[in-house]
């Protein structure tokens, strides 16, 4: 098994994260993934750590799954190049901006023009009818404009903070994914292929907003914008003996249960605050100052015994390295130590989703810049003798050994 995209190929010419883990997804689901790379490679082959040069470890996590060629798409060998390949492939992705591609003559009319058929897919800053159009934009930028620092301070934080993690081009990652198999499906149904764009601001905002827009969703407004327990200042790990444990005890059966497990079991009906969703709602700062008060009286471990054996959701706060060495993970090989073909053992996450008959087969290492350069152009029809012109002018190029 392949993978349930076996047979799709995709023309990827993405770099720094959205783009490389869109189309890694796609690659991992089978898709046949032809990653394109300027002469100097994706600019994340630089994020170290690294073992050798131009093989990151935020590239090789975002970038598996490909095939690597170098093409210089400044020349107009180059574009000729591109526009043969796209020719043949399902799917062509991109997360410049939309003007760069016209200024380098592959915008969706160029590329159409030669495979009416191709799914043509943007992910960059801005919805293209908006005034914002032709900004630039990053994951940190997104994270301010969609309100992810705003937030943090009105949760309690002293100053605005961005999520510790690329937030932004992985949730609007997603998204292209789920747009990219869709359009493919429309396609499958249709045959007719379009243009899909994929704004981060637009993708973004538009999830914080479906949590955070509460009462502004009204017109006129039914209250203040903000989801209360997402917000609440005591809505983190609580502290134990021992450590912290994260929980949550949200319907009417596990508070229950919980008033049970503490010795309590008439204080749900005898404390108002603690006896509706709606209630616990309004009190949201006390319900969580109640229980971390109770939490602290016991260690973690004991917490989760007797939380887990409750059904209440509970588990100890974990580090990275606690991750690592988790029993539920280890115990279903999610992760697996590898040997790549240049940068040696390392630790590989399995693909997360779970299929009854079209499984992810194996995937390919993370490439090294234009890896394939040879192999994917014989497989568009170059001989030997037109490859190696191309790669004298410097139109493309592989690694030297």
């Amino acid at each position: 098994m392949n993978g349930p995209l076996d047979s799709v190929r995709v023309l990827d010419m993405t770099s720094v994260v959205m783009g490389p883990y869109a189309s890694q997804i796609l690659g991992e689901y089978g898709a046949d993934v032809v990653k394109v790379e300027p002469p100097q490679g994706d600019v994340m082959r630089l994020s170290g750590p690294m073992r050798n040069p131009k093989m990151g470890h935020l590239y090789m996590s975002t970038n598996r799954a490909k095939r690597s060629v170098i093409i210089d798409l400044k020349t107009d060998e180059g574009r000729t190049l591109l526009l043969n390949l796209a020719a043949n492939f399902d799917v062509l992705i991109y997360n410049i901006r939309p003007q760069a591609m016209a200024r380098l003559g592959l915008s969706y009319d160029d590329v159409a023009v030669v495979n009416p058929e191709i799914i043509y897919v943007g992910a960059y800053g801005f919805s293209q009818r908006g005034l914002y159009a032709a900004r630039p934009a990053y994951d940190d930028l997104i994270q301010g404009m969609a309100g992810v620092p705003w937030l943090s301070m009105q949760a309690g934080a002293s100053e605005p903070h961005y999520a510790p993690m690329i937030l932004a081009d992985r949730m609007v990652g997603l998204q292209t994914v789920a747009a990219t198999i869709s359009a493919l499906f429309h396609r499958e149904r249709t045959g007719r292929g379009q243009r899909l764009d994929i704004p981060m601001f637009e993708g973004l905002a538009s999830v914080v907003l479906a949590e955070h827009l509460a009462g502004a969703m009204f017109d006129p407004p039914e209250g203040p914008s903000g989801y209360q327990r997402s917000l609440s200042r005591n809505r983190k790990p609580f502290r134990t003996q021992d450590g912290y444990l994260c929980t949550l005890i949200y319907t009417d059966k596990q508070w229950r249960a919980f008033f049970k497990v503490i010795g309590e079991p008439d204080k749900f009906d005898a404390d108002a605050r603690f006896s509706s969703q709606s209630a616990r709602l309004e009190h949201i700062d006390a319900v969580y100052g109640y229980l971390a008060d109770c939490l602290a009286t016991g260690t973690t471990t004991d917490w989760v015994e007797r939380l887990v054996a409750a059904d209440i959701p509970a588990a100890p706060m974990n580090s990275i390295p606690d991750i690592l060495d988790d029993e539920h993970l280890r115990s279903i090989g999610f992760f697996r130590r590898r040997d790549h073909p240049s940068e040696g053992p390392i630790i590989e996450m399995a693909v997360p989703t779970e299929w009854s008959d079209t499984p992810p087969g194996p995937t390919r290492p993370a490439p090294r810049p234009g890896e394939q350069t040879k192999e994917v152009l014989m497989e568009a029809g170059f001989d030997k003798t037109e490859i190696d012109a191309l790669e004298a002018r410097g139109i493309i190029s592989w690694p030297s050994d």
